[in-house]
């Protein structure tokens, strides 16, 4: 049985990993790492199928050294052990490469036993994930290694692997073409994950050999397209950077990006996500500019989350496409952020006699009576009363934003205080 497509074209040789040339390309220091044979700890951070496997066989066979491969999602401390067993052995004598494949997944305890054998050189490590290492990675075991970060591959990246992949299998005689067009099909539909590609690619090729056609026709590759989900992680890093972007090319006034980043989270099946942030948007990023948006945006999430996907779609479109559109003001955002520090901080004080609940005045009490002034018993329903205690009585959380209805606001203000400050 022929060995899976995306073996039998993984590069031998850096000049042939596709993309990366911020870390392989001419000079780059992961190449001069490489080049050298003296190969460091190492921890390879990036989305699946970009490369990060590939890079560490072709790093065990410059450096000599016995390759041991372990998944952390299905190895165990018994597995670690045995590869342990193996140092010193003949086949090991130059030293063992340890390949650690999903390192997030390994607990702490089996990362420090990993520690001890990295510390005293008997075993190298190249570790990969997908998730942010910083997050993921024992801190000892990444204060002994150099993190790379593996970027998505671009279309044409892909494209070009795809090229070579099909002169593999044609190699036997078979006489089937893939035209360009759907050659940048594939490329995009694999969204940066090499892997994905090919396994495509492999499908489209085998329906189009059983057929007996010559080429891989458009609706093969329509077929074969249709069925694979958005690439989306809902607990790990693209999880939120999606949602990141989602976010802020609200906050952004870019309703082009907005809907393009709804789309990818609902492609997804994920409405929570995008009602939340939408919520939050409206609230934290538009606020008191248009704070007629915050009713309606609460409407828009109601009808979407009543109606469910694939309708979902049309109510939060249009709330999104309003929310980015919207004057901006995160002036309230400022000032409870403002006012949440100091009352964490424990900068408090009492509350004035003043705004205090009415109660019993005892024998004792220095000051008797509440004392309290009933705005509305005066003109324009202000009077000059003091409501922050007394060690933060001039302090100021909130400014006017510099939007039309919150300096409408401000004028407001101005006229019924008519400047009398506390």
């Amino acid at each position: 049985m022929a060995a899976p497509l995306a073996d039998r074209v993984r590069p031998k040789t850096i000049d042939e990993v596709a993309g990366q040339k911020h870390l392989l390309g001419e000079g780059k220091i992961l190449r001069r790492i490489i080049e050298s044979g003296d190969t460091p700890n190492l921890i390879f951070y990036g989305p699946s199928g970009v490369g990060k496997t590939t890079v560490a066989k072709i790093i065990a066979e410059k450096c000599g050294k016995k390759l041991c491969y372990l998944n952390a999602t299905t190895a165990s401390t018994a597995d670690i052990k045995e590869v342990v067993s193996s140092i010193g052995g003949i086949d090991a004598a130059a030293g063992i490469l340890l390949y650690l494949d999903e390192i997030q997944y390994f607990n702490k305890k089996q990362q420090q036993i990993l520690l001890s054998y990295i510390e005293n050189g008997d075993i190298t490590l190249i570790a990969s994930t997908t998730e942010n290492p910083y997050f993921y990675v024992y801190n000892a075991i990444l204060s002994r290694s150099t993190v790379f970060e593996f970027k998505t591959l671009s279309v044409g990246d892909i494209a070009s692997v795809l090229s070579r992949a099909m002169s593999i299998l044609t190699a036997d005689g078979a006489k089937i073409t893939l035209n360009e067009e759907n050659l940048r099909k594939i490329s995009q539909a694999a969204a940066g994950d090499v892997r994905r590609g090919l396994n495509m690619l492999e499908l489209c090729f085998m329906l189009t050999e059983g057929a007996g056609a010559e080429e891989i026709s458009d609706s093969t590759v329509e077929q074969i397209l249709s069925g694979n989900s958005v690439r989306y992680d809902r607990e790990g890093d693209e999880h939120y950077d999606v949602i990141s972007a989602y976010q802020k090319s609200m906050r952004g006034s870019d309703p082009n990006a907005a809907v393009y980043y709804l789309a990818r989270l609902l492609a997804a099946g994920d409405l929570p996500s995008a009602c939340r942030r939408l919520l939050v948007c409206a609230n934290e990023d538009v606020g008191l500019a248009y704070p007629q948006i915050i009713p309606i945006v609460k409407a828009a999430v109601d009808t979407a989350l009543q109606v469910g996907l694939p309708e979902a779609r049309i109510p939060l479109a249009n709330a999104v496409i309003a929310v980015a559109t919207a004057p901006k003001s995160n002036s309230a955002y400022e000032a409870i952020n403002a006012a949440m520090a100091d009352v964490e901080s424990g900068v408090t004080g009492d509350i004035p006699r003043a705004l205090q609940n009415k109660h019993f005045d005892g024998e004792g009490a220095e000051e008797r009576g509440q004392n309290y002034l009933y705005p509305h018993s005066y003109p324009m329903h202000y009077v000059n009363q003091q409501y922050l205690p007394d060690n933060i009585k001039n302090k100021k959380y909130y400014e006017f934003g510099d939007n039309k209805l919150e300096q409408i606001s401000r004028e407001y203000w101005e006229k019924i205080k008519h400047n009398k400050d506390m």
